[in-house]
């Protein structure tokens, strides 16, 4: 492996090997959220409430589809999209991406993604554990793979931001 892809890989296995262990515990520890759990910690572990005004709690729920259970009815055809997804991702951030600082954010995306692929192939859905009601909105429940994706695609938009405003670089390597 070239010496300027290690950090990337490094960091891409150790999120999908948090993301492993957090769902693991969840899974075997932390009981089915329930809607009638409507009072904080919501049937999971409170880590924090009324911290001006944000509860935060792990707690353990399933999502058999894509971001907020979109297209749950069509797993199948989603699980192949997120293959396809993945390896398109893959293949162009090792041999046709020209910027170094896309690497980091692509690690994440990939290796997001490849977690909650391998949620599906271990349990038959995504297990989401991270909740938070921010003032009085209840957030979607979310995990560490879902983190990873979000903070990458970020990343990427920052990214290609920092590029296209660069006087001395252009979108075109």
């Amino acid at each position: 492996m070239r010496g300027f892809y290690r950090t990337p890989f490094i960091l891409g296995i150790s999120v999908f090997f948090t993301d492993f262990l957090f769902k693991w515990y969840t899974s075997h520890y932390l009981p089915l959220m329930r809607n009638s759990w409507s009072w904080y910690p919501y049937g999971g572990i409170g880590v924090f409430k009324n911290f001006f005004g944000i509860e935060f709690s792990l707690t353990h729920q399933i999502n058999s589809g894509a971001a907020w259970g979109l297209f749950s009815q069509y797993q199948v055809p989603l699980l192949y999209f997120r293959i396809f997804l993945i390896a398109s991702l893959l293949i162009y951030s090792i041999w046709f991406n020209p910027y170094k600082n896309w690497r980091i954010p692509f690690a994440l995306i990939i290796a997001g993604a490849l977690g909650n692929i391998c949620d599906y192939y271990l349990y038959g859905h995504v297990i989401d554990m991270f909740h938070f009601v921010l003032w009085g909105y209840d957030c979607p429940i979310f995990n560490v793979a879902d983190s990873a994706i979000f903070i990458g695609v970020v990343g990427l938009g920052l990214a290609r931001t920092s590029i296209k405003n660069s006087p001395s670089r252009s979108l075109k390597p």
